[in-house]
Formats: structure tokens, sequence, C-alpha cells
């Protein structure tokens, strides 16, 4: 797809900072040309009108075929999401990014467009009737995605926590060493961790369990035994594209279908749950970086 004259046009007052975009940075001919070159784009300003030139870069930007039929081409949602950086806006009192976001809302809602806001304060362009919210991804893929409402629970209208690790395994007393363990990882490297029955949100169970999947970075989930949630639990936690952990008792209570994924296998007693907390936490350094 293609953004219109008019919205690129709006879109290049607002790269300018002009008014009546001026809660956007203002930028002269030289941070015109450093806008660009951030992006790996060559293009320089030549001195010409601020406004028509960056017009007519997001012109030969919007001409590039797009990579989806549903999103513009790979240079305008550079452009789009790199306007909306946070660092853009600070020490200036003027800049207003809640406004500048809404500004651009606005403008891409006539093509079906819409930002999706990040847990870290970045935008991401999406369609209107979707947004990517797979963690297994460092960046959303170039290839054909999906977008879909469920009818069994609510998407919520919540943002992804990043520092959240969910945990999916039976309501049974004879996990709570293991979740112990689990939360001790966490607890130690900083993260949240939570599993359904540390919540009551909702007035459905399975709605607190979409809502922790939905909203987590890296999903835990014990087959041990083999039970149905669990193995349910998975398959949404597959579907929404979320990083799931596997760990269990025995090898031989993951099934088939999932017998690809790589699992931390431990024994429930004080050393086995010593080692799945060291397994674990070289996973989790791995997912969340050294700094967790």
């Amino acid at each position: 797809m293609q953004i219109g004259a008019a919205g690129i046009m709006k879109l290049a007052e607002m790269i300018c900072g002009n008014s009546p975009f001026d809660y956007f940075p203002y930028r002269s001919s030289s941070h015109l040309t450093r806008f660009f070159v951030d992006l790996d784009l060559d293009f320089v300003h030549d001195g010409s009108t601020r406004n028509i030139w960056v017009r007519d870069a997001l012109k030969q930007l919007n001409s590039i075929p797009a990579l989806q039929d549903n999103l513009p081409a790979p240079g305008i949602i550079k452009a789009i999401e790199y306007l909306l950086h946070p660092d853009h806006f600070m020490l200036f009192e003027k800049l207003d990014r809640g406004k500048a976001i809404e500004a651009v809302k606005t403008c891409l809602k006539t093509y079906d467009l819409t930002l999706a806001e990040q847990s870290n304060g970045k935008v991401t362009v999406c369609p209107v009737q979707g947004e990517f919210v797979s963690t297994s991804h460092e960046v959303t893929p170039t290839e054909r995605l999906i977008t879909f409402k469920p009818s069994v629970f609510n998407v919520p209208n919540k943002v992804q926590n990043d520092r959240l690790v969910s945990v999916m395994m039976p309501f049974n007393i004879a996990f709570r060493g293991t979740y112990d363990a689990i939360k001790e990882v966490t607890d130690y490297m900083g993260l949240q961790c939570l599993r359904a029955d540390d919540i009551w949100n909702n007035t459905t169970i399975i709605q607190d369990i979409f809502d922790l999947i939905y909203c987590a970075k890296v999903v835990v989930v014990d087959f041990t035994g083999r039970n149905p949630n669990v193995m349910y639990e998975t398959g949404i936690a597959h579907t929404l594209g979320k990083t799931v952990i596997p760990i269990t008792q025995s090898l031989d209570d993951i099934p088939s279908d999932l017998g690809h994924h790589r699992a931390l296998k431990y024994l429930p007693n004080e050393q086995g749950y010593k080692e799945l907390c060291s397994d674990l936490h070289r996973r989790l350094k791995v997912l969340f970086g050294d700094n967790s």
C-alpha cells in the first residue's frame, strides 16, 4: 500500500516540526539530513524549502513496493517510527510526544494503520486490526503476518511487560517447590514472575491466563504429568509468538508434536530445584541480557 499525497505532506511537516505540528522537534537543514542518515537513507538536504524537500524524499520512499499489502513501504515505516523515538522529545519542554503520537495516528487512520506503543517507549506501525505482540522476534518480521480475534477470551487493553515471566503449570501443591525455584531466579534477576493464581483481574480464570500470556515476554510451561490445561496454554503462547521455555520432570511427558523443543529437565527435590534454578538462569540471561 502507499500513503496518499495528503498524508505524505503531513508527515513531512511533522518531520520538519512546522506549524501546526510545532510539538515535534524543529529540524533545520543539517538536522533533516541527519534524520535520514540515521535511517541509513542517502538523502542530503540541498538547501531547498524544507517541507517540500522532505515531501519529495518521502515520495521516493513511498514509491518502493511494500513487503505486505496492508503496510506501507519499509522506508516510510522506518521514518514514522524514528520520528516518534522517545529520545527526540527529551530536554525541550514545548515538545509533546503524546500529542505527536496522536497526530501521527490520526494521519495513519485514513490508511487503516495505527501505532502500537511498546513498553520501552518505542512505537511500531501496524494495521488497525492488530498489533505485533510476538516476543520470539527481535524485530517485526517482513514475511506475511496474520491478525485474528479470539472468540473464547478478549484481547486485553494492556501493553506488554518486557520484564514479565509468566508461568503455566498445574494448580497443585506438588508444584510449589518448582514455582518457588522459578521465582527465586526471577527475583534474583529483577524480573516479575506471575502465574494465574497470583492475580484475579477478571471474572474467568481463562481470561487471567490469556492476559498473563499476552503481556509476558517469556512463558515458562511445565509439561510434567501432561496436564491438559498446560498444553492448551502452551498452544496459546505459541500462537501469540511468545518465547516459551518448557520444563519437565520427565521428557516422556512432552507431546511428540513438541518434541523438537529443548526442555529443561528437573527432579522435584532440593538438588533438582537448585539445578533448575541454574539452568533457567542461564536461559533467561540469554533472553533478557546480562543487565537483568
